[in-house]
């Protein structure tokens, strides 16, 4: 029995970075590539060599790294008919930009000159070029083998059909589980089918441009029946990242193999018909395994650490569909600085795969106890006893660090200038990427949430402004920036006199103080056209309003503004004793100016004056303007109303001698006396005729009465002209009889009116 170990597999994501061109490093030994590269868990990997050399050091075989997105696999190795590594933008490699034909190996003691396998699958006998041949040795830990590659050609997409049909094969020599060996059977087929991969058979399903180049004697099976019925596993170009003109999607070979066999594998590629056009195969990292074996540990984040408070991790059993339709029982061991119950939650141990199922994972929670322990390591040890009895042993390391001790830089800056709208700026680390940013002011009010704030300053400092970085994890610090202001250009004062009302003789002055360099000043009027009115500290001859004064110096520029006032501007004004009146009407006009000592009254025969606020009286027949000029012996105010003269006579339409015509009432209207007549018989039966007892009321204004039953007691009272009694009595209807009702009215024309009577209800 061989104990056999094999590290658990750290998962980490690495970024996709967009515009990225791959790389490829030719320095690794055939060893190095297939058991440090290509090889996974479950194999053991022996006599690496590349066209027959071990120490092979050139351009046909190297290790790539890609992290764009035109190819799935991140990294792996890549073998081809021509370089597999160029500059950036030079032809002769597999790197792209995509600009070149290749080129022909052959002589440069890169080439070996023949390869029974490929020569095989040149079906038309075009010829060979350019052959790369990876062979090495491995032993299985499992009962299969299974590995991901992509294959890609500059032949694509003009020569499909053609007989320039670059070939490849995987060949595997050793025993056969289902009997008898393999002797180099090639597992480079189409999906479902026996045709050899080549541009021929995976493509985009249509006969290229120049397939007549060569006319095509059946090659690797009918190009136009089966070859082109599988472009559901071609991707079309990769991209500018890459020389290649077309490739196919990635895909899996996957064969039976005996766990503990020796077997031989042989990777081969050639170029066919000519040297020119390049194909190139990729094997993707860590791919070639034996899959009896795959465990493997992840962290949720895609790191080998986890965050107490923050991150876990995920401890990943894996066995193959072939194997799981018996329950299976894995037992392991953890080891390691950390403790668990205290420092992570406590994990089952053993696990069991049901029959059925392939996979089982365990999540590792740190516990978070604000304590400042450094890190601590959890280490998983799997021990799995395969189907040839070796005992497989996986270990990985998983380490728990304390909640960060997050730090932001920050940058206190000094202004010179108030008005100075200035950004401040943090940075956070020390947590988990990304931070979000939250800035405040002393009074709590927000003001950003990304790492630069913009604030303005209004006083001489220093100021405080508070930001709070906060991690991916959901921990936080909290720094000040201080901003200190050190401006020395100050407007000490404005000062104002004030401007007669009708002359502009208002002044503005400023002091200022703490110039440096030159100073400009400028006052301006809040007028459409902010104009100009003076350059220097005084601005004279000022009507009143606002007026903005600016000072700039070699660093700063402030504005202040102040309002020049208007001294004792006259106002006059007339109050008249009424507006109209009949003809003749005298009016009585009183002066209720201000800030004036001089009067001139024209009532309608000319200015006159007076030196006092005397009421003046005028008598008129016709319509008049009248006009009043106040003065203080400068300036003047000028106030005017009208005088109307209308017909008069009786204006209500109810009076005997009513005037259609007047437009005053004269207090001449006469009227009738008041009139009342009263029913003898009220009828509220239901049928909607006499249902309310109504009675005639003419030129009467006001009324009240009372209703009462032959015992005298009231039935009903109003004092509003237009109510009347229904018959009822608090909701219910009044008996049938003799009813008594007593009234006071008053006329229009003022006089009185009192009476009485008696009336039947019938129903």
């Amino acid at each position: 029995m061989k104990n056999i170990f094999i590290a658990i597999i750290l998962f980490s994501s690495l970024p996709f970075l967009f515009g990225q061109t791959p790389t490829v490093d030719l320095s690794l030994t055939p060893t190095q590539l297939v058991e440090d590269v290509l090889a996974g868990p479950g194999v053991i990997i022996s006599n690496a060599k590349f066209n027959d050399n071990p120490n092979y050091a050139g351009n046909r075989i190297g290790k790539f790294t890609y992290t764009g997105s035109q190819i799935s696999f991140p990294s792996g190795i890549v073998i081809g008919s021509g370089g597999v590594s160029n500059g950036q933008g030079t032809a002769n490699g597999m790197i792209g930009p995509n600009s070149s034909g290749g080129y022909n190996l052959a002589g440069t003691g890169n080439t070996v000159s023949n390869d029974v396998q490929l020569k095989a699958l040149d079906v038309q006998n075009q010829g060979l070029f350019d052959i790369g041949r990876l062979e090495f040795d491995f032993v299985p830990a499992g009962n299969k083998i299974k590995f991901d590659f992509i294959f890609g050609s500059d032949e694509y997409n003009e020569y499909v059909c053609s007989g320039f049909y670059d070939v490849f094969g995987f060949f595997v020599t050793g025993p056969n589980p289902a009997g008898g060996n393999y002797t180099n059977q090639n597992f480079a087929l189409v999906p479902g089918t026996n045709l050899p991969i080549s541009i021929n058979t995976i493509n985009n399903g249509s006969v290229g441009s120049s397939s007549g180049a060569i006319p095509v004697i059946n090659p690797l099976g009918s190009c136009t029946a089966a070859g082109l019925a599988n472009s559901q596993h071609f991707s079309g170009a990769p991209g500018a990242h890459f020389q290649m003109d077309g490739a196919t999607k990635s895909l899996t070979i996957e064969f039976d193999v005996t766990c503990g066999e020796t077997y031989h594998f042989k990777f081969a590629i050639a170029d066919v018909g000519d040297a020119n056009y390049d194909s190139w195969v990729f094997l993707k990292a860590g791919s070639f395994a034996s899959e009896e074996v795959q465990v493997s540990v992840a962290t949720v984040s895609g790191e080998s650490t986890i965050i107490e408070g923050c991150s876990t991790a995920d401890i990943i059993f894996t066995r193959p569909l072939a194997a799981a339709d018996t329950a299976m029982t894995v037992h392991y061991e953890v080891y390691g600085s950390a403790i668990e119950g205290v420092d992570y939650d406590s994990l089952p141990n053993p696990i069991v795969f049901q029959p059925g199922q392939d996979s089982l994972i365990l999540s590792l929670i740190p516990i978070q106890d604000n304590i400042d322990e450094g890190t601590d390591s959890v280490i998983i040890r799997v021990f799995i006893v395969n189907s040839c009895g070796d005992t497989i042993i996986s270990e990985g390391t998983i380490y728990i660090v304390d909640g960060p001790d997050i730090v932001i830089n920050e940058i206190d800056p000094v202004i010179y200038c108030a008005n100075d709208t200035i950004p401040i700026y943090a940075s956070a680390s020390g947590g988990k990427s990304p931070y979000t940013y939250e800035w405040y002011n002393l009074s709590g009010d927000t003001i950003s949430h990304i790492d630069t704030a913009y604030v303005k300053t209004g006083l001489n400092g220093p100021f405080e402004y508070y930001v709070k970085a906060t991690d991916a994890c959901g921990f936080n610090k909290t720094d000040t920036v201080t901003i200190t202001l050190n401006q020395t250009l100050k407007i000490d004062t404005l000062i104002s006199l004030p401007t007669k009302a009708c002359l502009n003789t208002g002044t503005a002055s400023a002091v200022v103080s703490g110039i440096t360099g030159n100073p400009v000043y400028t006052w301006t009027a809040s007028d459409l056209n902010n104009t100009t009115i003076s350059t220097t500290t005084l601005a004279q001859n000022l009507g009143s309003g606002w007026y903005h004064f600016t000072v700039e110096d070699n660093i700063c520029s402030l504005t202040d503004s102040i309002f020049v006032d208007a001294i004792n501007a006259p106002i006059a004004v007339i109050v008249p004793d009424k507006t109209e009146g009949c003809n003749p009407t005298t009016f009585v006009l009183s002066n209720e100016s201000s800030n004036a000592n001089s009067y001139q009254w024209n009532t309608g025969s000319g200015y006159y004056s007076v030196y006092s606020k005397e009421a003046q009286s005028v008598t008129l027949s016709s319509n008049q303007y009248v006009y009043l000029i106040a003065s203080d012996g400068t300036c003047s105010d000028t106030a005017r109303i009208a005088l109307t003269i209308v017909n008069c006579g009786c204006t209500d339409p109810l009076a005997l001698n009513y005037d259609l015509t007047a437009a005053l009432d004269d207090g001449s209207c006469m009227y009738h006396d008041p009139v009342i007549e009263l029913p003898n018989i009220f009828t509220p039966n239901g049928d909607n005729v006499n249902e309310l007892y109504e009675f005639t009321k003419m030129y009467v204004s006001e009324i009240e009465y009372w209703i009462f039953n032959r015992w005298g007691n009231q039935m009903y009272y109003t004092n509003k002209l237009d109510e009347y009694w229904n018959g009822k009595v608090n909701g219910t209807d009044a008996s049938e009889g003799v009813y008594f009702i007593k009234y006071k009215a008053k006329g229009i024309n003022g006089k009185e009116l009192e009476g009485h009577t008696f009336f039947h209800l019938n129903r």
